[in-house]
């Protein structure tokens, strides 16, 4: 067993559905998630199988999102699950930054198919909330993700400003552009397993990470 695959407590166990159209790879997760204690409700080629009983009903759903292995997502599908408030972890082959930042503003996250088992299941636990918060004594050994100067100077005056308009103003750029750099920061925190949704927890990594202290905020 992976040693990052660790069981979970079987009343709190989160459940899962799973899509992808290659059957072995079906069969390798149906494997890691049942070591992992993770129900498996239900699995399929396409997403329809997350919208039909029982995998309506699983906590997380496990997608790759390219269909026959094609670079091309199939967006719509990923699009219409999370304006469905389901919590979605893309398994792929490809770097998708579109994906991911769909993804991570609902509290998924992005894994490649090469990280493996563990990776894998730590981001469905995250992604169901099953995970806690790291000790702050530990900060110091958590993954980091590799931001650009451009991206930290944006999320820092983010962090610490009332709105992503004030952002663009204070960086001399367009509020749609704030919007792509807090994007492509949630997404490289997903891809590390640390999966940031919302601005506080943003403000979490940073001070988990050293990027801001109590005082800047």
């Amino acid at each position: 067993m992976d040693a990052g695959a660790r069981p979970v407590d079987a009343v709190a166990r989160p459940s899962v559905v799973l899509i992808d159209d290659h059957p072995v790879v079906l069969a390798g997760m149906r494997t890691w998630f049942r070591r992992a204690g993770i129900a498996v409700l239900a699995t399929g080629g396409t997403p329809d199988v997350a919208w039909r009983s029982p995998g309506a009903a699983a906590d997380v759903v496990v997608l790759d999102p390219h269909p026959a292995g094609r670079a091309e997502p199939g967006r719509a599908d990923l699009d219409r699950l999370v304006a469905g408030g389901r919590r979605v972890v893309v398994h792929t082959t490809h770097h998708d930054e579109g994906a991911g930042a769909r993804c991570c503003r609902v509290g998924g996250a992005v894994v490649a198919k090469a990280r493996g088992e563990a990776h894998l299941v730590a981001a469905v636990l995250a992604a169901a909330g099953h995970r806690p918060g790291p000790a702050p004594s530990r900060s110091p050994a958590l993954p980091r993700p590799r931001l650009t100067a451009r991206e930290r100077d944006v999320l820092l005056t983010w962090l610490r400003c009332e709105s992503k308009r004030t952002t663009a103003t204070l960086c001399h750029v367009s509020p749609r552009t704030v919007e792509g750099y807090i994007d492509r920061v949630r997404l490289r925190y997903a891809e590390v397993g640390r999966p940031a949704p919302t601005k506080a927890s943003l403000v979490a990594r940073a001070l988990q990470d050293g990027l801001l202290t109590l005082d800047d905020l």
